[in-house]
C-alpha cells in the first residue's frame, strides 16, 4: 500500500487526529499530523493496539468473537393509560476467522507445484527440440554418406565402361563420347546443386518451425509467470487489507464499548470499503476500475486534410495538421527554410511542408467574397480575333521615337495627332483594314515591371537597330527582356537611307545573340526601314500582322471587360487617372472597376486622342477617371457588378498585401537554391551577370554554364559590361534571378529596386571565388553563417555607486528582454562605446536571470564604470545560420 499521512489515516479509520497521535505515542512512535506513515509503522501500531486489548499481537488468534451490548429506556403506555419506563438490552456478536497456517502452507505448496511443473515442461520442450535437431542432423549425414558412396560407385563403373568403349572407338567417336560425357557431368552437377538447394530450404523451414514453437512456448511461459505473480500480489494485498481492517474494527468496537466522547454516533461503512480505497475522504463513491476510461495513444500518425489560405503562420499550420510547432519548424529547416514559430509563410511553401509531412492539402481562398465577386463576371459571345499589342524597343538614338512618329502621322488623321504619346502612353492605328495597338513604354523598366507583376500586356516586340551603328548594350538588354517574357521579336533595321548603312553587320551581330533571320534558317523577321523617308514602314506593319496571325490572338468582344493597367498618375484637377489596356470584353462608362488595391465607378473615359468615349473593346487603350486611388502598373482591372462588394474586396486586398509581400520575398537566395531544385520546384538557376570588361563576362559565363548538371541548369538571363543598373535589377526581379557583379557596383536606383524586391546581390573581385561559391551552393556544402540578433534594449535612467561592483545603472527595459548571460554593448548617442558582458542584473534586491520589456532593473557592467544617464545598453545573441543545404 502507498504511504499516507497521519491526517488521512485518521479520516480513513474514523477517529480524530489527536487520538491517533496519542496511540502512536503509546506505541513508541513520534509523529506529527503532516508526517507520512509507513507500512512498518502501521504494523507496529496494530500490534500495540492488539496487545492492549488482550490479544496476541501481530500473530493474533485464529478465531475472534466480539460481543457488544447496549441498553436503552423506552417509554411505553400501559393498559391503564399511564406511561412506564422499560429497559431494553441490545446484544451484538461478531466473529472473525483468520486464515489458518494450514491454508497458507497449502497455498505455498500449490504455487511451488505449479513452478515445478512449469520448469519440467520447459526442460521437456527443450529436450524434444534437441532430440529433433540431433535426429535431423543424423539423417542428413546418413543421406549424404549414401549419396556420396552411390556417386563414387556410379562414377567408377562409368569410367570403366568409358575406357572399354574408347579402346574399341575411332578418334572421332572418342571425341564425341568425351563431349557427351562432359555434357552428362554438367547435367548431373546441376541436378546435384538443385537437390542441395532443396535440402537447404527444407532445413531452413524446419528450423523456422522450431523457432516459432520456442517463441510460442516462451510467450506462454511468460504469460503464466505474470498471472502467477499477479495472483500472489492480490493474495498478499487481500491478506494485509483484511488484517488491518479487522484490527481497526476491533479498535472501533472497543472504543464504542468503553464509551466514546462523541455526542452523536455515525453510521460506519464496512472497513473493507474504507481501507481498500472504494471511498474517498468525503465518502463519495469512486467508479470501479472496469468503468474508468483511459486515453490510448494512436498506433499510427493521424493524417488530416489541411486547408491552406494565401498566407498562414507556422503555428497555425501546425495546429491544422495536429502536430507540434517544433515539428513543423524542424521540417522546414530540413527543407532549407530558417523560420520561427510566428513567421508568415506563403501558400506554396505551406503546401510543400504539409505534403512533406504526409497530409492532404486543400488550397482555399480566405476571402470568399472576392471569389464570389469574380465568379459573378460573365462573358457573352464567342472569341473573336483581336488586334496585336506591340512594344517598340531599341538603343538610344536608333530611331524608336522617329519610327513611332512616322507611323502615327501616316496612319492617324492629322487633326487627331498631337501630344498623344505623352498623354496616354498607348495608341492604335488602322492599316489595310486591320488595327494595331502600340505601347509607348518609357524604357525597359515599365515593360519588365508589368511582367514581374504577372501581367502580360505585350504580344510582339519591335526591336529597332540602326544600320550604321549595329548592336549596342541596350539592344542586348532588349533581346534579354523579350526572351524572358517569351514574346516574339521583329527586327526593324533603321536608317537604311544613310550611306554607312550595313544591314548584314546587324544580322551577324544579332546572330551571336541567337536572333537568327528567316533567310538564314531562323524564325525572326528582319525589315529594312527608314523612319525619315518612310521606307519599309508598310512592310513592318505587314510583318506585325503576319506575326499576330501566327499567334492566333483572340478575345471575346462582348461581356464584362478585363484588362491591365499600363500606367497611372495623380492629376491635381481630376484625381487618380489610370491608363488601361482592355484585353477582353467591352468597358463602358459607368462600369464598376476593381483595379488591384483600388476600386471605383468609371466617371469619364477618354481615348488616345483625348476625346470622350462611351465604350472600348479588346486591345483598345483608354484613360479612366473615378478610382479611389492610384493603382500600380501591371495590376489587373476587372469590371464587377456590385460597388459595395468591390469596396470590401479592395479593403481586404489592402490588408492582405503586406503579408503576401513579406511571405513571397524569399526568392532566389543563393543559400537555398539547391534545396528548391532538389524539391523539383526550380530546374534552372537564373543569373544576371555584370562585369567590368567583356573578357570577364565570357569567362564567367562559360564557367557557370559548365557547372550545369542533369538536375541543375545555370542560365545567364542577362549580362553586360558596366555597373548594375535599375534595368538589370528589374530584370532579375522579373526572372527570379541572382544579381552577380564582378568588379562593378550597383547604382542608387538599382539598390533601391534590390532592397524593395529583396533580391540576392553578390559582389566578387576574384573569378575563382565566384565560381567556387556557386559550385558549393549547388553541392550543398556552404559554411555556416553567424548573425547577431538584438534581443533587448535598456535605457539608463540613473547611476549609483557601489563599493564592491562600481557603477550600477538604474535602467528601464524599453525593448525585448535583458538576459543575464548574453553579451552587451553600451551605446551613447547611438554609437557603440563599449562591448562586454554583465556583472550583475537585479530587480530590487534580488538577482534575476532576465528582465522583460517595461520593467525596471539594476545593471552592473563588467570592467566598465563610465556609464552615464541617457546611455543605452543593448543585449544581443550570436545565432548560427546553417548554410549546408
Amino acid at each position: 500500500m502507498a504511504e499516507v499521512n497521519v491526517e488521512k489515516l485518521a479520516g480513513d479509520i474514523g477517529t480524530t487526529v489527536d487520538k491517533l497521535l496519542q496511540q502512536f505515542s503509546q506505541a513508541g512512535i513520534t509523529k506529527k499530523a503532516s508526517d507520512n506513515v509507513t507500512e512498518a509503522e502501521k504494523a507496529q501500531l496494530l500490534d500495540h493496539l492488539s496487545k492492549s486489548h488482550g490479544g496476541t499481537g501481530s500473530d493474533g488468534p485464529a478465531r475472534m468473537t466480539l460481543q457488544r451490548k447496549s441498553k436503552s429506556t423506552l417509554s411505553v403506555t400501559g393498559s391503564t393509560g399511564k406511561a412506564k419506563a422499560v429497559q431494553v438490552e441490545v446484544r451484538k456478536t461478531r466473529t472473525y476467522v483468520k486464515k489458518s497456517a494450514m491454508e497458507q502452507e497449502q497455498e505455498q505448496q500449490r504455487l511451488a507445484a505449479e513452478e515445478k511443473a512449469r520448469i519440467e515442461e520447459q526442460q521437456k520442450v527443450a529436450q524434444e527440440a534437441a532430440e529433433l535437431k540431433a535426429k535431423q542432423e543424423a539423417e542428413r549425414k546418413a543421406k549424404e554418406d549414401a549419396d556420396r558412396k552411390a556417386k563414387e560407385e556410379a562414377k567408377r563403373k562409368a569410367d570403366a565402361e568409358r575406357k572399354a568403349k574408347q579402346q574399341q572407338m575411332t578418334p572421332e567417336q572418342s571425341a564425341k563420347s568425351e563431349k557427351d560425357r562432359i555434357e552428362a557431368e554438367r547435367l548431373q552437377k546441376e541436378a546435384e546443386e538443385a537437390a542441395l538447394k532443396k535440402a537447404e530450404e527444407e532445413a531452413k523451414r524446419q528450423a523456422e518451425e522450431a523457432r516459432k514453437l520456442a517463441e510460442e512456448n516462451e510467450a506462454r511461459w511468460k504469460k503464466e509467470e505474470e498471472e502467477r505473480k499477479k495472483r500472489e500480489e492480490t493474495a498478499d494485498h487481500h491478506l494485509t487489507t483484511s488484517t488491518y481492517a479487522r484490527e481497526a474494527e476491533d479498535v472501533a468496537d472497543a472504543r464504542d464499548e468503553q464509551g466514546s466522547r462523541r455526542a452523536k454516533k455515525k453510521k460506519k461503512a464496512p472497513a473493507k470499503d474504507k481501507f481498500a480505497g472504494a471511498k474517498g475522504r468525503k465518502g463519495k463513491l469512486k467508479a470501479p476500475t472496469s468503468l474508468q476510461h483511459g486515453f490510448q495513444k494512436p498506433t499510427a500518425d493521424v493524417k488530416n486534410e489541411v486547408r491552406i489560405s494565401e498566407t498562414i503562420t507556422v503555428a497555425e499550420l501546425a495546429s491544422r495538421m495536429a502536430v507540434k510547432g517544433a515539428e513543423v519548424v524542424k521540417t522546414m529547416m530540413k527543407m532549407g527554410d530558417m523560420v520561427t514559430i510566428n513567421q508568415v509563410i506563403d501558400q506554396e511553401t505551406a503546401q510543400l511542408v504539409a505534403e512533406e509531412m504526409g497530409h492532404k492539402v486543400i488550397i482555399v481562398k480566405e476571402n470568399e467574397l472576392e471569389q464570389t465577386v469574380l465568379n459573378d463576371r460573365h462573358e457573352d459571345g464567342k472569341s473573336e480575333p483581336r488586334a496585336p499589342v506591340v512594344t517598340v524597343m531599341g538603343h538610344v538614338d536608333h530611331g524608336k521615337t522617329s519610327t513611332l512618329d512616322y507611323i502615327r502621322s501616316a496612319k492617324v488623321a492629322s487633326g487627331e495627332a498631337g501630344g498623344i504619346t505623352q498623354h496616354i502612353g498607348a495608341y492604335h492605328v488602322e492599316t489595310n483594314g486591320n488595327m494595331i495597338t502600340f505601347l509607348d513604354t518609357p524604357g525597359h523598366a515599365a515593360f519588365t515591371s508589368m511582367r514581374a507583376r504577372g501581367a502580360k500586356a505585350t504580344d510582339i516586340v519591335i526591336l529597332v537597330v540602326a544600320a550604321d551603328d549595329g548592336v549596342m548594350p541596350q539592344t542586348k538588354e532588349a533581346v534579354q527582356h523579350a526572351r524572358a517574357a517569351g514574346v516574339p521579336l521583329i527586327i526593324a533595321v533603321n536608317k537604311m537611307d544613310k550611306e554607312g548603312a550595313d544591314p548584314d553587320r546587324v544580322k551577324n551581330e544579332l546572330a551571336q545573340l541567337d536572333v537568327i533571320p528567316e533567310d538564314w534558317g531562323g524564325d525572326t523577321q528582319y525589315v529594312h526601314i527608314s523612319a525619315k523617308t518612310g521606307l519599309g514602314i508598310d512592310d513592318l506593319l505587314e510583318a506585325v500582322l503576319m506575326q499576330s496571325e501566327l499567334l492566333e490572338l483572340r478575345a471575346p468582344s462582348e461581356g464584362m471587360a478585363a484588362g491591365v493597367v499600363i500606367e497611372s498618375r495623380l492629376d491635381k484637377g481630376r484625381g487618380p487617372v489610370a491608363s488601361i489596356l482592355v484585353q477582353s470584353g467591352t468597358l463602358n462608362q459607368g462600369d464598376i472597376v476593381l483595379c488591384g488595391l483600388e476600386y471605383g465607378r468609371v466617371r469619364a473615359m477618354k481615348d488616345e486622342n483625348g476625346k470622350d468615349i462611351k465604350s472600348a473593346g479588346p486591345s483598345i487603350p483608354v484613360e479612366i477617371l473615378g478610382l479611389s486611388g492610384i493603382p500600380a502598373a501591371g495590376d489587373e482591372a476587372t469590371v464587377v457588378k456590385d460597388e459595395r462588394k468591390a469596396r470590401e474586396v479592395a479593403l481586404y486586398r489592402q490588408g492582405k498585401f503586406r503579408d503576401v509581400k513579406l511571405a513571397r520575398q524569399q526568392k532566389a537566395k543563393l543559400e537555398n537554391m539547391f534545396t528548391n531544385m532538389a524539391e523539383g520546384d526550380v530546374s534552372e538557376v537564373n543569373v544576371v551577370l555584370k562585369a567590368d570588361v567583356q573578357g570577364s563576362i565570357e569567362a564567367i559565363s562559360d564557367s557557370l554554364t559548365k557547372l550545369s548538371t542533369d538536375e541543375v541548369k545555370v542560365k545567364i538571363v542577362g549580362s553586360g559590361v558596366g555597373g548594375i543598373t535599375e534595368t538589370d535589377a528589374t530584370l532579375a526581379a522579373a526572372s527570379n534571378a541572382i544579381v552577380v557583379g564582378f568588379n562593378v557596383r550597383a547604382d542608387a536606383s538599382a539598390r533601391k529596386v534590390i532592397d524593395t524586391e529583396n533580391l540576392d546581390l553578390r559582389y566578387y573581385s576574384v573569378i575563382y571565388a565566384l565560381i567556387e561559391e556557386v559550385k558549393q551552393a549547388m553541392s550543398g556544402m556552404l559554411a555556416p553563417e553567424f548573425k547577431q540578433e538584438i534581443i533587448g534594449l535598456a535605457e539608463v535612467r540613473d547611476v549609483f555607486k557601489s563599493p564592491k561592483i562600481g557603477a550600477i545603472a538604474g535602467c528601464m527595459v524599453t525593448e525585448g528582454t535583458i538576459k543575464r548571460s548574453a553579451p552587451i554593448r553600451v551605446l551613447r548617442d547611438n554609437v557603440v562605446i563599449y562591448e562586454g558582458e554583465l556583472e550583475s542584473l537585479r530587480r530590487f534586491k534580488d538577482d534575476v536571470q532576465d528582465v522583460r520589456n517595461g520593467m525596471e532593473c539594476g545593471i552592473g557592467v563588467k570592467n566598465y564604470n563610465d556609464v552615464r544617464v541617457g546611455d543605452q545598453i543593448e543585449v544581443f545573441e550570436t545565432v548560427e545560420v546553417q548554410r549546408t543545404l
